[in-house]
């Protein structure tokens, strides 16, 4: 397969702090990577370093074969996290003037209704809600038909019924050979729309392979959780592990009260050997709630990884507001990318 976004060994230093330490990648034509992590990972940074807006201290990058500063910005679409174009133009009015900036641009209402802003095109963007002006913003990015697209944040604050919509417009471009990078903090999103998953920590990417891999390797097994009161000593008979998950834990299955038994490893079809198991004992319970593991078990897993790392072998990254995990989307910000038709 055909490499088109590369990076080896990027990093990116600002004063003190480290945004990218050694991240590396590839992605493939058609392929849409989702860049995962905590605020502060250097997301952000790495696209930038990516779309040729930041000039990384040391490492390579490639976008469709050339560097991220000398690619044709007709072959790109690139959205930044803020983007605010002038609020009294309207809809139609935003994308017409981004098509210009192209020499074979899409038509401006075609793009309206693949956002799904078909009848909001004559409104003025401070009138549009925030989740329709994101739309709008992504809009921006499409205009030149891009064949590479770097997307940060791209559904923040837009509804889920529009959310959906922009995330069938992403797999759509992806099946016709767009190349889509994105980063998210939506796990759905990602799980949703990613081939590939890429999680960066510290400025560099931890992991990386497809959701089901990730899954696999770092999600841990199912969770079977019983709202009672009963000890987990009353539990040693049941032949799957147990435990009663800590009130400060900060994961998924953290309990918000003391009445909660995580039973694990249970499949489906065993839970009515659980509910038995209660009866005969006469453990009362109030409810019971089975789920597999998901991209936000891996999150949690690896940056409390990361998070226990950096306790134990503290770097020299700053202290600043986000506890010195580098800077990125929101250490820094956003008006260093410029607005999209100028970058896409």
């Amino acid at each position: 397969m055909e490499a088109v976004v590369e990076a080896e060994g990027l990093e990116k230093v600002y004063g003190e702090t480290v945004a990218l330490s050694g991240a590396s990648l590839s992605v493939e034509r058609g392929e849409i990577f989702a860049l995962i992590g905590p605020n502060g990972a250097g997301k952000t940074t790495l696209v930038r370093a990516l779309t040729g807006t930041t000039e990384p201290d040391s490492g390579t990058a490639r976008v469709l074969e050339e560097s991220p500063d000398a690619v044709d910005r007709n072959r790109l679409g690139v959205l930044p996290q803020a983007f605010s174009p002038p609020a009294r133009l309207a809809a139609r009015e935003l994308l017409t003037y981004y098509a210009g900036l192209y020499d074979d641009a899409r038509d401006p209402d075609e793009v309206l209704a693949d956002v799904g802003l078909a009848d909001a095109g004559g409104t003025w963007y401070e009138d549009l809600s925030g989740g329709q002006q994101r739309r709008v913003c992504v809009g921006a990015t499409l205009v030149n038909d891009p064949e590479v697209l770097f997307l940060d944040e791209p559904t923040t604050g837009i509804d889920p019924a529009g959310r959906r919509t922009v995330w069938r417009l992403i797999e759509e471009l992806a099946s016709a050979g767009t190349t889509v990078v994105l980063t998210t903090h939506d796990m759905a999103e990602a799980e949703r729309l990613a081939d590939r998953v890429g999680l960066l920590a510290d400025g560099a990417l931890v992991a990386r392979g497809t959701p089901d891999a990730l899954v696999r390797e770092h999600g841990g097994s199912s969770r079977l959780r019983i709202e009672t009161d009963a000890d987990t000593g009353a539990f040693r008979g049941l032949e799957y592990p147990t435990e009663r998950p800590a009130r400060n834990r900060q994961r998924s299955d953290r309990s918000e009260t003391d009445g909660t038994v995580v039973v694990r490893n249970v499949e489906p079809t065993e839970i009515a050997a659980v509910v038995d198991y209660l009866e005969d004992r006469d453990l009362a319970y109030s409810g019971l709630s089975w789920s597999e593991p998901g991209l936000e078990e891996v999150y949690l897993e690896l940056a409390d990884e990361t998070e226990r790392d950096r306790t134990v072998a503290p770097t020299n990254r700053s202290e600043g507001s986000d506890g010195g995990r580098g800077s990125d989307d929101d250490s820094r910000t956003d008006d260093e990318l410029p607005p999209a038709g100028e970058t896409a």
